[in-house]
């Protein structure tokens, strides 16, 4: 059965929801079950050519120059940055008064959105506590499109709700959805992965897939010698910021001599441990690039089961990869698609009905861990769980850090 959660919190009931929360223990939850074959065992192969359908030379030049650029606000709250450039008048929006909030949300299938919902449910403990926000209405797709299609019009259809946040599950499916939201004149907040509408008030992400894919793919190219092979591990398809993330890094290794091989896994460990270990059965892997880190220590583990040497490797900013890159000594980097986004959609609410500017796209900033900061981030982080993401940004939100520690899932 799809969930479906309202979060109707005043500020007193927004303690009493911690107190009655509990960690999700559900393995299907953080690790989606990849493709089978008809016999039941996961199917290893390569993923579909796809990588021009997204590849766009004019954002990859843009994102690659945003990866240096400076950022407007204090760095001590990143989820507050942006970049300069367009921005929304929100005058016509300004009114008195605790809000309502309609949250349509992709999902909480992984890690990565586990610890931003944690976190954004925090943020929005303090804002209801000031009068900000009167509730969260948030209703979860379970990665279904036709599921958050519904829940979008279930939303419009419902009438009370102030200002809609959507996190969409995939690019294309979500755009007329989004495109109705709109049309009800309220404020529409789009982050995480985009649609093909810029109707919104705002569109909230980290700088973007053709980044990541870059600081990953010349990370890889500058620690590997012309001919090596990479095994590209992919999550799934469809989704704007991930197809990126591949689309730049495979034109990279393309115009460097690495041979890539990409699958789609799932971010099943089971069948990631699988790709790895068949491509090492038939040959050397000299690296792996990933565009999500959920899965990378059973990567590293395929290569210790087959006595191989570890890989130059790509993980991701989640503690399981930081903690065993530390404890192995590859050469690595964890890229990072800045969990702290999920704060700022309400921060942003805060802003548009104070009647603020926000920007029209809204880019937040987005740094890789090198193997010289990793200590201090895993200093930083010391207590949480594997599955938690070292770049969450809520040190400052009430709960800290034991919610996080006990992954008290609302």
């Amino acid at each position: 059965m799809r969930r479906s959660i309202q979060s109707k919190v005043t500020a007193v009931a927004a303690a009493a929801l911690l107190a009655l929360t509990a960690c999700t223990t559900d393995p299907s939850i953080e690790n989606p079950p990849a493709a089978e074959t008809e016999g039941g065992e996961a199917a290893a192969t390569p993923a579909e050519e796809g990588g021009d359908e997204w590849f766009d030379q004019a954002a990859f030049d843009e994102q690659s120059e945003q990866r240096s650029a400076s950022f407007t606000g204090d760095p001590e709250q990143p989820w507050l940055q942006y970049l300069e450039g367009e921005m929304t008048d929100t005058s016509e929006f300004a009114s008195e008064g605790a809000k309502k909030v309609c949250f349509a949300n992709a999902s909480i299938s992984n890690p990565w959105r586990q610890t931003g919902w944690i976190t954004m449910n925090q943020q929005l403990e303090v804002l209801v506590e000031q009068g900000v926000i009167s509730e969260m209405e948030t209703r979860d797709a379970q990665d279904d499109d036709n599921t958050q299609i519904a829940d979008i019009d279930y939303f419009i259809a419902e009438g009370d709700c102030d200002a809609f946040i959507i996190s969409p599950n995939s690019t294309a499916a979500m755009t007329p959805a989004v495109e109705r939201a709109c049309e009800t004149g309220k404020p529409v907040i789009v982050f995480d992965r985009g649609v093909e509408t810029d109707c919104a008030t705002t569109f909230i992400h980290p700088i973007g897939g053709f980044a990541w894919g870059i600081d990953t793919a010349e990370f890889l190219i500058d620690n590997l010698e012309e001919g090596d092979k990479v095994v590209a591990l992919r999550i799934l398809p469809g989704v704007d910021v991930l197809e990126q993330r591949w689309a730049a890094a495979e034109k990279i290794f393309e115009e460097n001599g690495i041979e890539a091989t990409d699958y789609f896994t799932g971010a099943d460990p089971t069948e990631i441990k699988k790709i790895i270990s068949d491509e090492l059965a038939t040959g050397d892997v000299q690296g792996v690039w990933m565009d999500a880190g959920d899965g990378a220590v059973a990567a590293i583990e395929a290569f210790e089961d087959a006595g191989k040497d570890y890989p130059v490797m790509t993980g991701e900013d989640e503690m399981s990869f930081l903690r065993k890159w530390e404890e192995t000594g590859l050469t690595g980097l964890a890229p990072v698609y800045s969990n702290f986004q999920w704060r700022t959609p309400l921060l942003a609410v805060e802003k548009i009905f104070a009647g603020e500017e926000v920007p029209k796209e809204w880019v937040l900033p987005q740094t890789p861990i090198p193997e010289e900061e990793r200590a201090d981030f895993l200093a930083s982080n010391e207590g949480m769980p594997d599955g938690h993401y070292a770049k969450f940004g809520g040190t400052d939100l009430p709960g800290y850090p034991e919610v996080w520690q006990e992954r008290q899932i609302p």
